[in-house]
C-alpha cells in the first residue's frame, strides 16, 4: 500500500514532464526557441503556466531537458548495438549510427527540432551553442576514429583522410535530413548514408 502511494505522485509527475517536452518539441520546431513562449507551452502541455514553472522554471531549462533527452536516446541505441567504441569495433560503430538514423526518423518532431536549434545555435549568445558545438566535436571524433581503423587495417578506400571523411558524412547526414523534413517520399536518409559508407567501405554488409 504504501510503495503504491509513493509511486503514484512520482509517476503523475513523470508524465506531466513528458508531456510538457513533447509540447516543447512541437513549439520549439515551429518557432525556434526565442519565438517559443512559456505560456503557449504550458497551453499546449495542458496545464497551467504556474505548473509548467514547477517542473520547469526556466525555457533554458526546458532546452537542457530536451537535448539530454536526445542525446540519451542515441547513446543508449549504440549501447544496446555495442557501437560505443568506434576504434575497436568501427564496422559495428558505423552501423550502430545507421540504427540510431533508423530511430530519428520514427522521431519526425525531434529531427525537426534538432534542425531549427542547430541553425539558430550558431549563434554565440544562443543557450544551446555549446551543446552543439561539443555535439558536432564529438560526433566528428566518433567517425575520425571508425575510419582512422578502418584505414590502419587497409579496409578504407577513400582520396580523403580519416577527419575529411568524417566532417563529410555528418553533413550528408544533415543535409539528408533536412530534405527528409520537405520530402519524405523522395529522401531515404538511412539507404543514402549506407550507400556512402559501403562506397568507402567495402566491409559493409550490402
Amino acid at each position: 500500500m504504501t510503495t503504491t502511494t509513493r509511486r503514484g505522485p512520482y509517476a503523475k509527475s513523470a508524465a506531466v514532464r513528458r508531456r510538457i517536452l513533447e509540447a516543447c518539441v512541437d513549439a520549439f520546431g515551429e518557432t525556434g526557441f526565442h519565438g517559443a513562449t512559456m505560456k503557449d507551452i504550458a497551453k499546449r502541455a495542458g496545464i497551467s503556466h504556474t505548473g509548467l514553472l514547477h517542473h520547469f522554471a526556466r525555457k533554458e531549462d526546458l532546452l537542457a531537458a530536451l537535448l539530454d533527452l536526445r542525446a540519451e536516446r542515441g547513446a543508449r541505441i549504440l549501447e544496446l548495438t555495442g557501437a560505443l567504441d568506434p576504434s575497436a569495433k568501427p564496422i559495428e560503430a558505423l552501423q550502430g549510427m545507421l540504427t540510431v538514423l533508423v530511430d530519428n526518423e520514427l522521431q519526425p518532431g525531434l529531427m525537426e527540432l534538432h534542425c531549427v536549434l542547430s541553425g539558430e545555435a550558431t549563434s554565440p549568445e544562443h543557450p544551446a551553442h555549446r551543446y552543439y558545438t561539443e555535439r558536432y566535436r564529438n560526433l566528428r571524433l566518433f567517425y575520425t576514429r571508425a575510419f582512422t581503423a578502418l584505414d590502419e587495417r587497409g579496409e578504407l578506400r577513400s582520396a580523403f583522410d580519416p577527419a575529411t571523411l568524417a566532417t563529410m558524412t555528418i553533413a550528408l547526414i544533415n543535409g539528408l535530413q533536412a530534405q527528409w523534413l520537405f520530402d519524405r517520399n523522395s529522401v531515404e536518409i538511412v539507404g543514402a548514408v549506407r550507400g556512402f559508407l559501403q562506397s568507402v567501405i567495402p566491409a559493409m554488409d550490402r
